[in-house]
């Protein structure tokens, strides 16, 4: 048996929940990982998981030997990043997921400069805007806009995005132009709905002007779940859209949309790096954690 195998699969099991899950990520075969596992129990004579048909449990043993097991993985990590000139070349594979826009408009531009910095780094890259299982898809970490309603993860806040409200040339000649928020509710207006992974349906935006405080709704006549899509409808004519500033920016300068309420303001929306709380944070994924907060820091900081 080899006992860092061993130690892995039962970290794995542990933080998935599942033996097939736990396989799945690690590249192993089901048999492997419970043969890894039983093994494991063997040699420390005392049973760690409790297993069902239905799930698996970390026994209190477990859960007490899960605890050293991390800790014990991540300064062996360490220590195989110290040798040679890994401690000045982060090096390895790192999984993480992005927004689309921000992948497609910020992120993804200044990845040469990255791998120019860090050579020897593997970026596997999800671009979506989903909810991600960072345990479950064995991800090491992601960025997201919004409130991190998770518990179970550590959050960062790294910047804050600033919204505004944007509509094509073509839907204000068709529709009018709104000069208060309030007219998005009338029935010849529309939005463009965005469906926020959290509830699965569109969210009002609160704006505020002095003392008037609203919260916008609209109709719409299409709602998307991606990012590039949402902007994309808005461009087409299909409504009107609540952008942050990065990605309105360089169609308002096209001219191929224009800003709205102006004199009103919106409370920006935070972003976050998050990750697993017993997910060690390599080097690699230290530097990368930096090298996005100083990207964010550039195009959206936080609001103090």
């Amino acid at each position: 048996m080899d006992r860092f195998d061993a130690m892995q699969a039962f970290a794995r099991v542990v933080e998935t929940g599942s033996f097939t899950k736990a396989a799945e990520t690690l590249h192993m075969s089901r048999s492997t990982v419970t043969q890894l596992v039983q093994q494991l129990e063997a040699r420390l004579r005392v049973r760690l998981l409790n297993r069902t048909t239905r799930q698996v449990n970390v026994t209190a043993d477990g859960a007490a030997y899960y605890e050293r097991v991390v800790r014990l993985l991540a300064d062996m990590d360490d220590a195989e990043t110290s040798l040679s000139d890994a401690s000045t070349t982060p090096r390895g594979r790192l999984r993480v997921d992005v927004p689309s826009p921000f992948a497609r408009m910020i992120l993804v531009p200044a990845l040469p400069e990255f791998h120019a910095r860090y050579p020897e780094i593997q970026l596997d890259l999800g671009v979506s805007d989903r909810r991600v299982d960072l345990i479950g898809e064995n991800v090491d970490c992601v960025v997201r806009g919004g409130t991190i309603t998770d518990q179970s993860l550590v959050a960062r806040h790294v910047g804050d995005l600033q919204l505004g409200v944007h509509a094509s040339p073509a839907y204000l000649t068709r529709m009018g132009t709104p000069a208060h928020p309030r007219e998005l509710e009338d029935t010849h207006h529309r939005i463009v709905g965005f469906l926020w992974a959290r509830t699965g349906k569109p969210l009002p935006y609160a704006m505020r002007r002095g003392d008037e405080h609203l919260r916008a709704h609209g109709r719409y006549v299409v709602a998307l779940d991606e990012g590039n899509a949402y902007l994309a409808a808005g461009l087409a004519g299909l409504g009107v859209l609540w952008l942050p500033a990065y990605m309105a920016r360089p169609h308002v300068a096209a001219g191929e949309l224009v800003s709205l309420f102006e004199d009103w303001t919106m409370d920006p929306m935070p972003m976050h790096v998050a990750f697993p709380p017993n997910r060690h944070v390599s080097t690699k994924l230290r530097v990368f954690i930096d090298w996005v907060v100083a990207l964010i820091e550039a195009h959206a900081p936080v609001r103090r």
